[in-house]
This record gives C-alpha cells, sequence and structure tokens, in this order.
C-alpha cells in the first residue's frame, strides 16, 4: 500500500539526554525518522531536550521543541501544533513511556491524535511481562519460569519454588536499571528493595537464572501486510549474565547450526506477528543452554533499540528510516534499498564479512563502586569493528576503544598482572578488561577448554583467540627484518596492528610501517553493501581487510575532505563532537568538497551512509587513518572537531606531510603546553591563577607556600578532569600525593591557586586568522572548582555586567588572533572580585557547541568548517556578536549515580555527567526549572526539607532557607546549621547526624520523608556524614543539591513555574542565521 494521505502533522518523541542505556543511537534512528517523513512530503514536530544532538537542529523538522519530555509538555505541543499522529517507537524508552502515559490520560482521544507505528495494546504485550508470557505460551514457545513479587514476602514466596540463583528485573525500567541476579537472601532484599522503588509499576519480576547459557539478538522488520524479514543476528561473547550492552558482541552469529538460526529466526517471525507490532523494526533476545541445546525468549522491544543501530551499521540496512516508512503505510517491497538501488528491502540482508562490537566503560570515573557486570547497563559508548575473519575484526575493535591499548595485548601493558588464585578470579569475573586477562591466561598456557569452563564464553571465540596468541607469542623476540611479506600478511590478517608488531620486535611504528609497505602488503578496502556483493553498490561505505587483493574505491575527480570523528562515547567526550563532525560534513560538501568521514563509533549520525560522500569504519589510529590517507589523498583533514582523539593525531599526521585544514598543529601546541601558553598570557599581561609543579610532596608543600592553599591539583596528562580534586590544608595534600604518585608515577601534578568562589565562564569563538567572531558567553551556575562539563550554565549570562561581558570579549579576541587560530576555539575564564583570570583555552570545539548554536541560532560547527575552507568571517553573513537576544537558555547535565552505587555524588573537578538537556524560556529561572524538569527532578510542591552545610555556607544559606521556608515549606536541618538558622530567625526543626544515633536523619529519608536536600560537603572526599546522606538520596530518588548555587537556582525555579507556569516555544520561532 502506498503513503497514508488521511495525515499531515506528523509529531515525533525522541529519547531526552544521554544516560547510560539509552545513548546516541536514538539520535540517529530519529534524525533518519525526521528526514524521510519530511522528504515524503509530511509536516514533522519534534520534541526533545537534549540539545547536543543533530535531531533537534532547526533544519530537521518543521517544528522543533526542545522541552522537557513529560506528558504535561508534550501535551502543550500537542495543543498548539494539533498533529494527527504520534510516532513513540524512536524516542527509546523515554518516548515509549512518554507515548503510552498520554494514552491513558486520554490526552491523545482530546486532541484525536493516532499512535503509527505501534498500538498501546501492542506495546503493553511486549513491555508487560505477564502478558507477554501468556503470549509465549499460546505459541508454544519457551520463556524462563518465573513469578511476580510486589512485595518481599511475595519474592521469598517465589524463590521457594525456583531456587537460588535468581534474576530480578524491575516493570518498564531503562536499561536494567535497579535490577540485579541474587544468590542469597541479602541480595534478594537488597535488590528487591531498590527494585520496587524504581518501578513505576511498583513490580519486581523473579525468574529462575539462565546465568553460563549462550545469548542471541535477532533484528526484525515486519510491515502490515505480514511481510517480515530479519535484518542481522547478533551473538553475543560473554554469556547470559551480562546485559547485552555491557558484552562484547559479534554478527552475524557464528556458533548457530543452520536448523537452530532457522528455529530462531521462525520463532521471531512468529513473536512479532503475535504480539502485534504491524510495522517497523523489532528486537527478540534468545538464550540458549550449551549443554542440551534448551532455546528460550529472554525478550522482545517492540521499538527501535540499541541494537537497531548496531544491526543497521553492520548490515547497511537503514533499519529506522524503514520504520518510518512502514509506519506511513508503506510495505516492505515498496521501499527501495539505499545502498543497491535495484533490490527492495524486503530482500534479507546478507554480509560477507564479520563485525565485533566492544563496549566503553568508566569505571575510572567512579571511585568506591564495583565495576563487575552484571544485568544493570554500566557502559557509557561502544565502539564496531569489520574485517573479513572474527580475528582481524576483534584486533580493530581492541585498538579503537581510546583506552591507550594498541590491540589484544602483547602492547606491554600487562605487565605486573597477579599469580594464583587472584588471577583465576580475574578471568572468571566478568569486567570492562576480562578481554585482555583472557588472551593473558592463554599466553600463560590455559588451555581453551579451561577458559571456556572458567568463563561460560563458546569455545569457537576462545580458540580464535588462542590463535590470535600463538601467532603474537610466535613473533616474540623476532628481528623485523626476519619477516617476509607472507608473514607480514598472516600477522595482519590475525589482527594485529603496526604498534603491536613494533612492541613484539622491539622496532616503533613507523619503521614497521614503512618496511611493510616496502615489502607491498597494503590492505584492501571492501564495501558493506548489504547483499554479499550480488548487485553493484552505489554507496561508498568502506572498511580495510588483508583478506582481500582487490580494493574499491573510486577514483578522485575533485578535491576531498577528511573529517576525523571522534571515537566512542565516553564521559568528557560525548555525542556534541559528532554533532560537529557531521555539520562540518555538510558545510564543506556546500563548498564543493568530497567529504571523507573516518569513525568507529556505530551509535552516531556521523556513520550514517549518506552523512558523507564517502565513510570509512575504522579506528582512529595513526596506523589506520595513514592507510586511509594513502589510497584517497585528501586535500585537507579536519581534526579540531573530534574532540581530543583526532587532536592527538594531528602532529604524527603533519609530520607524515598531511595537510590539516584550519588550526595548525604548531597552534593547538601553543595552547595545550603549559609553559608556552603561560609565555604568551604573560607577553599579553593577561592575568591567570598562580601555578607550580611538583614530583613529591616535599616540592609540593614548596609550591603551596608560595601559592596558598585552597589548591586545585591534577595529574598531568588528563581529559575529563580525570584525577583533580582540590585540597584546603596539608594534611589533604600529602595524602593527595601519595594518590597521584599511584595514577602517573612519572609525571609531575600541577597544582594551581584555586578561586574558591568565583564565577567561572565559558567562551566560544570562531577565528579566520584576522577577525574574530564570539559565538557565545556561558555563564556557569555552579561555582569555580566544578568541571565546566558538570555545571549548568546560562546564556546569555545573567548575573554579569555589560562592561564585564565586552572586556571578556575583547580578551578572547586578541588571544584567538595570538594563538593563530582558524576555525572554533573554548576559551574558560574565572571572575573573583572583578578581577578576569584565564584557566585554559582549547582552540578546537568544545562540548558546548551544539548548546550555543541552538541558544543563539548562529550554526557555530558549520560556520567553522567554512572558515577552514578558506572562507573569511566577513562573507559569512553573520549577525552582531553584542547583539542581545529575547530569550535565555540554560544547560543542565545529566548524572549516572543511579547506575554506580557505593560512588559519591559530590560534584568536583573531575566530569561524570554523560549528558545534557536544554530550556528555553524569557527568564533565567523558568529555563532553569524546565532543565530541572527535563531530567525527572522533579521540583517539589511542598514538603520537608533537609539542609545540611559545611562552615563556609552557613552564612549564605540563610537566604535561601528563608525563600523555602517562605514557599511553605518546612525545614529540618543537623546541629549546626540548625543554629545558624535560628540565629537568624529562620524557623526550623533539629534532627540528630548520622553517627549521632537513632532515630536520625537517614531515617528520614528512608521513610520518604523529605523532598528536597540540600548538602554541600566539607573539603575533599571526606567520607563522613554526607557521603552516606548523598548514597542514601541516590537510592531512594531525593532530589539532591551539592553545592549553594545550584540550591539557589532550584528555589528561584521553582517559585517561578508555581508562579505562572512553563509555556513551550519552537527553535522556529527564535532568530535563526546561516
Amino acid at each position: 500500500m502506498p503513503k497514508r494521505t488521511d495525515i499531515d502533522t506528523i509529531l515525533v518523541i525522541g529519547s531526552g539526554p544521554i544516560v547510560i542505556g539509552q545513548a546516541c543511537e536514538f539520535d540517529y534512528s530519529g534524525a533518519q525518522a525526521c528526514k524521510v517523513l519530511k522528504a515524503d512530503g509530511y509536516r514533522v514536530v519534534l520534541v526533545n531536550s537534549n540539545p547536543a544532538t543533530i535531531m533537534t537542529d532547526p533544519g530537521l523538522a518543521d517544528r522543533t521543541y526542545v522541552e522537557p519530555i513529560t506528558p504535561e509538555f508534550v501535551e502543550q505541543v500537542i495543543a498548539k501544533e494539533r498533529p494527527d499522529a504520534l510516532l513513540p517507537t524512536l524516542g527509546g524508552q523515554t518516548g515509549l513511556n512518554t507515548a503510552v502515559d498520554l494514552a491513558r490520560a486520554g490526552v491523545l482521544e482530546k486532541y484525536g491524535v493516532e499512535m503509527i507505528g505501534c498500538d498501546l495494546a501492542a506495546i503493553e504485550r511486549g513491555e508487560d511481562r505477564k502478558l507477554f508470557n501468556e503470549c509465549m505460551a499460546e505459541l508454544g514457545i519457551e520463556t524462563s519460569r518465573s513469578g511476580y513479587a510486589y512485595s518481599l514476602a511475595d519474592a521469598e514466596a517465589i524463590v521457594a519454588e525456583l531456587g537460588y540463583p535468581v534474576v530480578l528485573r524491575p516493570s518498564f525500567t531503562l536499561g536494567g536499571a535497579g535490577g540485579g541476579i541474587a544468590h542469597d537472601p541479602a541480595e534478594l532484599h537488597e535488590i528487591v528493595g531498590q527494585g520496587l522503588e524504581l518501578s513505576p509499576a511498583g513490580e519486581v519480576l523473579v525468574e529462575e537464572s539462565i546465568e553460563g547459557w549462550k545469548e542471541y539478538e535477532m533484528e526484525v522488520m515486519r510491515d502490515h501486510a505480514g511481510n517480515g524479514i530479519i535484518v542481522c543476528s547478533i551473538e553475543n561473547f560473554d554469556a547470559m549474565g551480562v546485559h547485552t550492552g555491557d558484552s562484547i558482541t559479534v554478527a552475524p552469529a557464528q556458533t548457530l547450526s543452520d536448523v537452530e538460526y532457522q528455529r530462531m529466526r521462525a520463532a521471531s517471525l512468529a513473536i512479532l506477528e503475535k504480539i502485534g507490532v504491524e510495522t517497523g523494526g523489532s528486537n527478540v533476545q534468545f538464550a540458549v543452554n550449551p549443554d542440551n541445546g534448551r532455546m528460550i525468549v529472554i525478550e522482545m522491544n517492540p521499538r527501535v533499540s540499541r541494537s537497531s543501530a548496531l544491526a543497521s551499521k553492520a548490515t547497511g540496512f537503514p533499519i529506522a528510516k524503514a520504520a518510518a516508512k512502514l509506519a506511513v503505510g508503506y510495505t516492505l517491497d515498496e521501499i527501495v534499498n539505499d545502498i543497491t538501488k535495484a533490490t527492495p528491502a524486503c530482500f534479507e540482508p546478507s554480509i560477507d564479512y564479520c563485525v565485533v562490537k566492544v563496549p566503553r566503560f568508566a569505571f575510572e570515573k567512579f571511585q568506591g563502586t564495583d565495576d563487575t557486570l552484571s544485568t544493570r547497563m554500566k557502559a557509557v559508548g561502544e565502539v564496531m569493528a569489520i574485517g573479513r575473519t572474527f580475528e582481524e575484526a576483534l584486533g580493530k575493535a581492541m585498538r579503537s576503544l581510546e583506552n591507550g591499548r594498541a590491540g589484544l595485548g602483547a602492547d606491554g601493558k600487562d605487565a605486573g598482572l597477579p599469580d594464583g588464585e587472584a588471577f583465576d578470579d580475574l578471568v572468571a569475573r566478568p569486567t570492562a578488561d576480562r578481554v585482555f586477562y583472557l588472551a593473558e591466561a592463554l599466553r600463560r598456557g590455559w588451555t581453551v577448554e579451561r577458559v571456556c569452563a572458567a568463563t561460560g564464553i563458546d569455545p569457537f571465540f576462545i580458540a580464535r583467540m588462542a590463535d590470535i596468541v600463538r601467532v603474537q607469542e610466535n613473533l616474540r623476540g623476532m628481528h623485523l627484518d626476519e619477516l617476509d611479506a607472507d608473514a607480514f600478511r598472516l600477522l595482519k590478517r590475525m589482527g594485529l596492528s603496526d604498534a603491536q608488531i613494533a612492541h613484539l620486535t622491539g622496532s616503533d611504528e613507523l619503521t614497521v610501517r614503512t618496511c611493510r609497505k616496502l615489502l607491498g602488503v597494503r590492505p584492501a578496502f571492501k564495501t558493506v553493501d548489504t547483499c554479499a556483493a550480488e548487485f553493484p553498490s552505489s554507496t561508498a561505505y568502506h572498511y580495510k581487510t588483508y583478506d582481500a587483493d582487490e580494493t574499491e574505491v573510486a577514483p578522485k575527480t575533485r578535491k576531498r575532505a577528511m573529517i576525523l570523528g571522534a571515537g566512542p562515547n565516553r564521559i568528557g567526550q560525548g555525542i556534541e563532537f559528532d554533532y560537529c563532525c557531521v555539520h562540518a560534513s555538510y558545510a564543506l560538501a556546500e563548498a564543493g568538497f568530497e567529504t571523507i568521514m573516518v569513525n568507529c563509533n556505530p551509535e552516531t549520525v556521523s556513520t550514517d551512509y549518506d552523512t558523507s560522500d564517502k565513510l570509512y569504519f575504522e579506528p582512529l589510529t595513526f596506523e589506520d587513518v595513514m592507510d586511509i590517507v594513502d589510497v584517497e589523498r585528501p586535500d585537507g583533514v579536519v581534526v579540531t572537531l573530534g574532540g581530543q582523539t583526532p587532536l592527538k593525531l594531528a602532529n604524527a599526521l603533519a609530520e607524515a606531510g598531511v595537510p590539516i585544514m584550519g588550526t595548525s598543529p604548531e597552534a593547538i601546541d601553543l595552547a595545550e603546553d603549559r609553559d608556552r601558553f603561560s609565555a604568551i598570557l604573560d607577553e599579553m599581561a593577561i592575568t591567570y591563577p598562580a601555578a607550580g609543579m611538583a614530583f613529591t610532596y616535599q616540592e609540593a608543600c614548596v609550591v603551596a607556600d608560595q601559592i596558598g592553599f585552597p589548591l586545585l591539583v591534577r595529574p598531568s596528562y588528563v581529559l575529563g578532569g580525570r584525577g583533580m580534586g582540590i585540597v584546603y590544608d596539608g594534611a589533604q595534600l600529602e595524602k593527595y600525593m601519595a594518590e597521584a604518585a599511584k595514577i602517573s608515577p612519572d609525571h609531575p601534578v600541577y597544582l594551581d591557586r584555586f578561586l574558591e568562589g568565583a564565577v567561572e565562564v565559558d567562551l566560544d569563538a570562531l577565528c579566520d586568522g584576522e577577525a574574530v567572531y564570539v559565538g557565545g558567553v556561558l555563564e556557569h551556575i555552579e561555582m569555580a572548582g566544578i568541571h565546566s562539563g558538570d555545571s549548568a550554565c546560562c546564556t546569555p549570562p545573567f548575573a554579569l555586567s555589560e562592561a564585564l561581558v565586552s572586556q571578556l570579549r575583547s580578551v578572547a579576541r586578541d588571544l584567538a588572533l595570538r594563538l593563530g587560530v582558524v576555525g572554533l576555539i573554548n576559551i574558560q575564564f574565572a571572575i573573583k572580585d572583578q578581577v578576569i583570570y584565564i584557566i585554559e583555552a582549547n582552540p578546537r570545539a568544545s562540548r558546548t557547541v551544539p548548546f550555543v548554536s541552538k541558544a543563539t541560532g548562529v550554526p557555530l560547527a558549520k560556520m567553522a568548517a567554512r572558515i577552514m575552507a578558506g572562507e573569511k568571517i566577513a562573507d559569512l553573513g553573520l549577525p552582531p556578536d553584542d547583539r542581545r537576544l529575547e530569550h535565555y537558555s540554560v544547560k543542565e547535565a545529566v548524572m549516572p549515580f543511579g547506575r554506580f552505587p557505593g560512588a559519591d555524588t559530590v560534584l568536583g573537578p573531575e566530569m561524570k555527567s554523560t549528558g545534557e538537556v536544554m530550556g528555553i524560556a524569557g527568564n533565567f529561572p523558568a529555563a532553569f526549572a524546565k532543565t530541572q524538569l527535563a531530567i525527572s527532578y522533579a521540583l517539589p510542591e511542598g514538603g520537608t526539607v533537609f539542609i545540611s552545610v559545611c562552615d563556609r555556607d552557613k552564612r549564605a544559606i540563610v537566604s535561601i532557607a528563608r525563600d523555602i521556608v517562605r514557599l511553605g515549606f518546612k525545614v529540618v536541618a543537623t546541629g549546626g546549621t540548625a543554629r545558624a538558622l535560628r540565629a537568624a530567625g529562620v524557623d526550623c526543626e533539629e534532627v540528630k547526624k548520622v553517627h549521632e544515633g537513632a532515630p536520625n536523619v537517614l531515617d528520614r529519608i528512608a521513610a520518604g520523608e523529605i523532598a528536597l536536600m540540600i548538602n554541600t560537603p566539607f573539603g575533599h572526599a571526606t567520607r563522613a556524614d554526607g557521603y552516606e546522606l548523598r548514597l542514601e538520596a541516590v537510592k531512594h530518588g531525593v532530589t539532591h543539591v551539592t553545592n549553594l548555587a545550584g540550591a539557589q537556582a532550584m528555589v528561584a525555579g521553582m517559585e517561578m513555574a508555581r508562579a505562572n507556569g512553563l509555556s513551550v516555544v519552537a527553535l522556529q520561532d527564535l532568530p535563526q542565521w546561516g
């Protein structure tokens, strides 16, 4: 059936901020859907609170609302825009849950909005375990034995039948939140207690454990005519018991016999039909018992999921695009495959290569939390690699992770691992680094059987790894000149990088590269074409392999620009950088370049095959980038838009003769090298905090005497503030220096004077070498000392004088020109007692670029790309940069503490947030209130507020407490704070501290009596009262603020929201330029 003509306006709900379990794969699917619906002539209205995405760009949908994704705000949008239909399946669990709430509340019926792509009944059959299990029983497909618990007693009764261990899953939560595996009554009580609180329905599923079984996923599409196809089968490397988002996965499935695969395929299609998914993509998860082959269904998601992005990138089949078309009435045989242009979408993709996905973790950011992987997802990002064999793809994936490794071991980083039982434990326990320990075990002579017995991983994978290790060990200690072309080819087919070969032969990477090329061992480039080369492909989507001879790369016809992406998402480097790369690709294509994207992150828009003219799915290492440069011969390479990842390659690429576009590597080094940068600031008479460096505690004391406490201390080579801290006295300094020596023994520690209570400001600017354009000035809400990525900020500044802002502008102008920036620069200032200090300058795109672009209507990343291509700021037609904006925009960070029980929630100089939201309103408090609602920190309406602050904050808390009381809240406080408040005439009740005996404040939090908590820590990471309070608040989901500036903004926001409500605003109604 062709497309529907009875609907005109379609509302698409996005997935909101990036959180663990729901990352930028939904930006990718949502952006694809908006593009295709618009192309089909529909009017598209979008609601999504995340400013860092391509999806919320004003050009993508017809009406874009960067608003909280809550039923109240979406209802306002529906009332204003009057859509005919709602498409809920592309916004992850957030979009789906919101759509369900709107349907149940009768909002959709009231405004005559039809849900397309999936109806309420089908969502409920897929999401509600009881209904799902009944459907499976009717089909005769096995599910695991289970029961529902609404209390602890229920759970104990079910366990009596099933026996330990049991898997616990709260209903309707995201990415396994609140779930886990209980092996004994103590664990059962802990997990069920938290699960009942987290589940919106207050129910927890208790089921038999299938730990150790093999896990598979099928990615399926179905249309309303009943046609169904399997897009891709995916096999998990780790056995059941590790969330699929935390497991290494391989596509296509490697260890199924044809009979087993057909059984799974038939079951998947039957399940989709039974659940009633009429249109679009779904994924079905299976578990298989390796002992007897018993197959059961674990679950199905009636929506586009994380695996859909992976399956799309692995096969080249655009699942989200097809799902959107199916939702508006097309059938699979009417949609043409973009890549071949010859086959319809009802052809199942077939692939002639192997794909490996590896998750990226960030445990180093959360001290005190358990790093064992379980059914609750903890990964912050992922990489994907393509090779002709599993060995080749695995080797590539292991060097894409940006964690300092050159591949699967053999890089000198595995020294110092323990022996005996301690090592056995490392192999048996699933952790982020276990795959390296498996290789080390094989190196130490473990047999394949022994490793399989310890881990439950299929012998097929372990045997492949054993082959890789054997080849590495045979090479160890040989000389480079002993290798001939055949030997080199064998090493490369086994996935070894030049850096690994260099380590094993005692040589260096450049020598290995030269030697390899002299012998004529060069990679071939193959194409991802959905059909195993049966039809010619019209899309240039390539990967590199040593397992083939001919290269399938089109010859050069016009000037080429190559853009290096940002690699895997991680804390400190997220989707914001991908946004910049995509914009650059669009802008350079408009400027007449042929664009080439290089990246290895399957979740993003940059790795979509139609974003750039050519896509290379390769690791961002010197070796891999140079191999692509050799065949493509680009006229310019962009390294300043993908965060630190490509910046680190800038010098090596320039030395190899690669033309770098924009800011020169020399200028980048001027800003990155502390001594050279300080010399420039001195020469320009710009103030910066006094600083020193030290290798030992004795040296540190000398520096401290010169500069004075408090000090901001940090190791010398970090991204996202890793290992940074603030110290207030000699004892804390001694402790810190001991810790720092562990993190980086051979590197110095930098000590800066910490500007306590200073206001931090971020400034993003464009520079073309002659003129400078200030894109935006952002005032931070939290005071100095909190990493800029974790701090909320507002543009235009809400509390700085215009004279001060123009002073900031002129300093930025002078500095950008002096450094020789061509493109973007981000400068961080601190202002204390009306003096402007410079903290640092980064001559690259920063994480605030997308937010500033949306707040001011000037697309900075696009303009930067045009400047790099040689245009001048004067010719870009930009509005004056000191114009007054009529609205305030606030950005707030989203924290993942709920996923890391045991980690302290105090914000500091080390970055911990995973994503961000944006609020736009006529004044600052209203915009701030919107951001709080968007993160689902409900603004409390009434109740009790608990306050406990350190001595430094006792004076400043009084006015905030006064406002809280005026808004009708009751205040309780601990001893010292209560005395300070009473002395100032603020009415409050005193409550005991944790160590002062019961009943104390913990009991009150646990009983749910506290609506909001304000608790500022004393000094650096004191593991005292505050720590326990904050843990308890996370566990019970109590909104809590750990600094006064945040508390003040929150109180102003509550008052604003109460007084005159918050209304929605579309980006298209604000001025847009360029």
